[in-house]
């Protein structure tokens, strides 16, 4: 075999392995773009119930104050912490893999839920609200939308591990630290009076 034929030989084996490991860099980096932008739009759906919900509670609070005037501060505190988890859910929903916006979602969402918990205890004492049917009405769509938030946030929550393992396995962590794909953060309970639903009884 000629210098010339050998140098062909080699040239094309060469080109062979770039051209292999140029399709594996792109068949790993394709692969973690669907894995993100399926956890993106699993929060899209989370997204959609929070805002639900968020619609929902000035109905429940403008139904309760015809029965608990004297609880100004209860409801007023409901309100607050709806406008809270509404401004941080917004900015979490503009980037989801953003640990610090889902930091700030997940604890205004802490601070609803305790918020919402104190109207529900306080609204035992009032027969005559949970006798009426507008406010029975805004209960059961709230216990609907808090029914579809759960399922949606364990959706994404898996959506987040399949992606997060995903970069961190070799050999796809090269790609995911060359292209920063930065880790993604879990929609996580953290807080006690987080993990128990909010329940009335009506």
């Amino acid at each position: 075999m000629s210098g010339i034929a050998i140098l062909f030989t080699v040239l094309g084996v060469l080109l062979g392995l770039a051209l292999i490991i140029v399709l594996w860099v792109m068949s790993m980096y394709n692969g973690l773009v669907t894995l993100r932008n399926r956890f993106k739009n699993a929060f899209a759906q989370i997204d959609v119930q929070l805002k639900r919900r968020y619609d929902l509670i000035p109905n429940l609070v403008e139904t309760a104050k015809g029965y608990m005037a004297h609880e100004r501060e209860t409801l007023d505190a409901v309100i607050s912490a709806r406008n809270q988890a509404a401004q941080a859910e917004g900015l979490a929903a503009s980037n989801p893999g953003d640990a610090g916006a889902m930091a700030g979602l997940l604890g205004a969402e802490g601070a609803l839920t305790g918020a919402m918990g104190k109207l529900m205890m306080v609204m035992e004492a009032y027969p005559d609200l949970k006798a009426d049917t507008q406010m029975s009405a805004v209960m059961e769509e709230l216990t609907t939308t808090e029914n579809k938030i759960s399922f949606a946030r364990q959706a994404y929550n898996d959506a987040v591990t399949v992606y997060n393992t995903k970069r961190e396995i070799f050999p796809s962590s090269l790609i995911a630290n060359t292209f920063n794909f930065t880790e993604a953060q879990l929609f996580e309970i953290t807080e006690s009076e987080e993990r128990e639903a909010v329940q009335v009884k009506f």
